[in-house]
């Protein structure tokens, strides 16, 4: 498939961000060129398409299956799996946060919370104590904050994020008369 200069910018673009996320190019221009094109793809047309290895193809499939990312369909008349991504970038959205959330976050506050209820964390400085008990309560209420974020409709979600935009420059005085900037 040739690729118009706008999927083309897009998708490199995208992998480029992918890499600074800590996700690999190929994995992110993969999916960038899943959602940009809308429908799904076999693993020869992203191959061909991206000019990339069939096995790193294969590689970056998985990765995408295992982030949920993607999803493996099926066309009347032929063997091959195809695969697709959602073109709703609320879902997609969700769908990062709440992986993220589970590979990443969710393991410290684990240990976060080990290493408060050891007994030998009574043997650290106060200040010691009282950095990792804070660190622990901000990320308990992070933690919880998301979940609820995350528990929202992509209608709603929106009307918070725009709430919240509003907030703040209400509360730096932008907006109101004789308020600064």
């Amino acid at each position: 498939m040739e690729l118009s200069s706008s999927a083309r910018r897009f998708i490199i673009h995208w992998g480029e961000m992918g890499t600074a996320w800590g996700v690999n190019r190929t994995v992110a221009q993969i999916h960038a060129l899943l959602f940009f094109h809308g429908r799904p793809l076999n693993a020869e047309e992203i191959a061909d398409t991206l000019n990339v290895a069939r096995s790193n193809v294969s590689t970056s499939l998985k990765e995408l299956q295992n982030w949920k990312l993607i999803r493996v369909t099926h066309q009347l008349g032929d063997r091959r799996d195809f695969f697709e991504t959602s073109v709703d970038v609320w879902e997609l959205f969700r769908t990062i946060v709440r992986e993220r959330k589970e590979r990443e976050f969710d393991p410290t506050v684990r240990v976060l919370g080990e290493i408060v209820a050891d007994p030998s964390f009574a043997g650290e400085s106060p200040d010691a104590q009282d950095r990792v008990r804070e660190a622990l309560r901000f990320m308990d209420t992070l933690g919880a904050w998301s979940e609820e974020m995350l528990r929202l409709s992509p209608n709603t979600l929106e009307k918070v994020l725009k709430m919240g935009a509003s907030v703040q420059k209400f509360v730096r005085g932008e907006g109101k008369p004789g308020g600064t900037a």
